[in-house]
């Protein structure tokens, strides 16, 4: 037992969750409460990372939606070499129609460009890091689909089952000891089928140890097989188990080599570039040799491959002026949207709350999917495809606290900044909780201060009488035509229907597919709502779907 340490090593690790739990139980039931009051609705709920995570999301969709899409021109000639080519870009964008065709015009059949810069550089792409709950999410919602708190379950469901070590890990870093343990662990992984011609390759002799620092290994290690061989996993359980086996494949690998090309010329008097990378030595990126892998300086096929001196003197083949337009940033996936909890300062505006906190993010990697699961459960939050939305009541949530301190996730970062001064012994725990009484008391003045307006009522055409209005207010929705008696309210089991489902509800009488409806005993399940023939409101269950098991 000589790797044991003694108890008292981790009381800081007990004092900075105990004071997570207690803070978190002190915001949350007081801010929600206060929700309650203020809004007159209890299906509401505020907490110290649910509310910026919801911030966070509402704000990139309403950049989104907003945004106005600009055209551009961009210049481009061709290049021949033998049978190669080389496709060389203009690197100013054209915003300005005229001005593009005006330089387009400047390139004839006859012209000739000179090769100003031709440089080749050896980069070294260094092994990913072993998989922490966080990273394996992502890389599973990345590649698989897979929703973050489907991962999480799936990952318990193998640690339970003896295949992983504890998922729910923050570190993707292993201590010297565990490392003993791996080479006879990768001789398992490499005998798998999915990895066994790579393994043909590998060498067990020579391991990147990249991964291997006991200093930056917390609470738990990172995520690795125990050895045990799997059997009976449904098809989900063995995605995942593959993604945490190839992963230790990849980072005890070694790092991939590439050629980058930079290459510049000059044509009638503008500049061109072309930039590419060649994998030389794939390393570790050939465990699975994903497609999706692919560096952005990577061309896809049609960029060329020809290669020119410096110096030289090339008779341009083609040339051409490509329309384009600006685009805006993406709505969050499951992926992305880990990505910024985890690392919410580079969304911080101001340039010194930003380098304060940029180093960590709100959350912990065994409770960022819970906190995504609770958006969705109070339908503040829906999918789109891959993407995650806002829903009415959300952005209505959203811009009711936005400017307040509840839903700061610059604020809320720094609490995480407090937690890790506990676990180093440099904070003291009551001190802490000292500053989160203190702000409980302040969001909770704020949010009682709320004046929540009635939402604006709307009107459709009443489906049972086919003359009367359906009028929607915040808790029914109801006909104005004396004698119909047609009554929705908007509480249906545990779900408050949104403007979204009572408008699909009144026009084509079904509501879209609802996810976590309960029924008395509190059994979650998903169905759509509908009208029966005497218009009070059923369910409808799909039908069952083969395929994937995710």
């Amino acid at each position: 037992m000589a790797g044991l340490r003694e108890g008292y090593e981790y009381d800081s690790l007990y004092a900075a969750a105990d004071s997570r739990a207690k803070a978190d139980w002190l915001v949350g039931m007081n801010a929600s409460r206060a929700l309650a009051a203020a809004s007159g609705s209890a299906n509401n709920s505020i907490g110290r990372v649910q509310t910026p995570t919801l911030a966070m999301i509402c704000a990139r969709f309403k950049e989104n939606r907003n945004f106005v899409s600009t055209p551009y021109w961009q210049l481009h000639i061709t290049l021949k070499q033998g049978e190669a080519h080389r496709l060389f870009i203009h690197p100013e964008h054209f915003g300005d129609k005229e001005a593009a065709e005006t330089a387009y015009g400047r390139l004839t059949p006859g012209s000739a460009v000179t090769i100003t810069k031709a440089e080749r550089d050896t980069v070294f792409q260094q092994a990913p890091l072993l998989y922490d709950l966080t990273s394996l999410q992502k890389d599973c919602n990345i590649h698989h689909d897979l929703p973050a708190d489907k991962t999480l379950s799936i990952a318990q469901s193998l640690y339970e089952k003896k295949l992983v070590s504890y998922p729910r890990t923050g570190s993707r870093y292993i201590p010297e000891d565990v490392m003993a343990h791996i080479p006879a662990l990768l001789e398992k992984i490499i005998a798998m089928p999915r990895f066994r011609e790579y393994g043909r390759t590998f060498d067990l002799s020579g391991l990147n140890t990249r991964s291997v620092d006991a200093t930056k290994v917390t609470d738990h290690h990172a995520l690795i097989i125990t050895g045990i061989v799997p059997e009976g996993l449904s098809e989900a359980e063995a995605v995942v188990y593959e993604m945490i086996a190839g992963r230790m494949l990849e980072a005890f690998s070694p790092r991939c080599e590439k050629e980058s090309l930079k290459m510049e010329c000059v044509c009638e008097g503008m500049d061109f570039r072309s930039q590419s990378t060649v994998i030389v030595i794939p390393g570790w990126r050939a465990v699975f040799s994903r497609k999706e892998d692919r560096e952005k300086d990577e061309p896809e096929a049609g960029g060329g491959t020809a290669v020119f001196a410096e110096g030289e003197e090339i008779p341009v083949m083609g040339h051409g002026l490509a329309q384009k337009k600006t685009m805006p940033r993406p709505l969050y996936t499951d992926a992305t949207l880990l990505s910024v909890m985890e690392n919410c300062g580079k969304e911080i505006a101001d340039e010194q709350a930003r380098e304060a906190v940029k180093e960590l993010g709100i959350g912990t990697p065994a409770t960022r999917a819970a906190i995504i699961t609770t958006l969705f459960k109070r339908d503040y939050i829906e999918r789109s495809g891959k993407s995650i939305r806002p829903t009415e009541k959300g952005l209505y949530l959203y811009e009711s606290v936005k400017g307040m301190m509840v839903a700061d996730a610059e604020l809320t970062g720094t609490w995480e900044k407090a937690l890790a001064q506990i676990e180093g012994h440099t904070l003291d725990p009551e001190s802490f909780m000292l500053s989160i009484r203190e702000y409980t008391g302040k969001v909770t003045g704020e949010i009682l201060r709320l004046k929540f307006p009635e939402p604006s009522s709307r009107a459709f055409t009443c489906p049972k009488c086919g003359t009367g209005n359906v009028v929607v207010k915040s808790k029914v929705a109801k006909c104005d035509r004396e004698g119909c008696g047609l009554l929705v309210f908007r509480r249906f089991l545990n779900k408050e229907l949104t403007d979204q489902h009572l408008e699909q509800l009144f026009s084509s009488g079904s509501t879209r597919l609802i996810k976590g409806l309960k029924g008395k005993k509190g059994v979650s399940f998903d169905a759509t709502v509908a009208f029966d023939t005497d218009f009070n409101l059923k369910l409808s269950f799909p039908k069952p779907k083969g395929g994937k098991g995710k």
